[in-house]
């Protein structure tokens, strides 16, 4: 069964930065994309960003510039978000997309005052 553990959500100022992570486990195949996507109140969940394992990455126009995906093994993927602003606010998931299959992470907060 494959796991998506996220951490590193939290509440920042605007201006702030944060980091998250997000490490995989359960599954033996490479997983092909990681990403994380992101759902405000009331609001359809969204892409943010996805890095492909060639190294590719596509964001979100909203957050070019100011976030950046990366990985430093096969089953870890970070986002580090820098110049935040409140409509940044939502609930952040970690997606992975494994042999035709996606998985989704619990989901971690983050919180961007004004």
């Amino acid at each position: 069964q494959v796991q998506l553990v996220e951490s590193g959500g939290g509440l920042v100022q605007a201006g702030g930065s944060l980091r998250l992570s997000c490490a995989a486990s359960g599954s033996d195949y490479s997983i092909n994309v990681m990403g994380w996507y992101r759902q405000a109140p009331g609001k359809q969940r969204e892409l943010v960003a996805v890095i492909i394992s060639g190294g590719s990455t596509n964001y979100a126009d909203s957050v070019k510039g100011r976030f950046t995906i990366s990985r430093d093994n096969a089953k870890t993927v970070y986002l580090q978000m820098n110049n935040l602003k409140p409509e940044d606010t939502a609930v952040y998931y970690c997606y992975a997309f494994i042999r035709s299959y996606s998985y989704w992470g619990q989901g971690t907060q983050v919180t961007v005052s004004s």
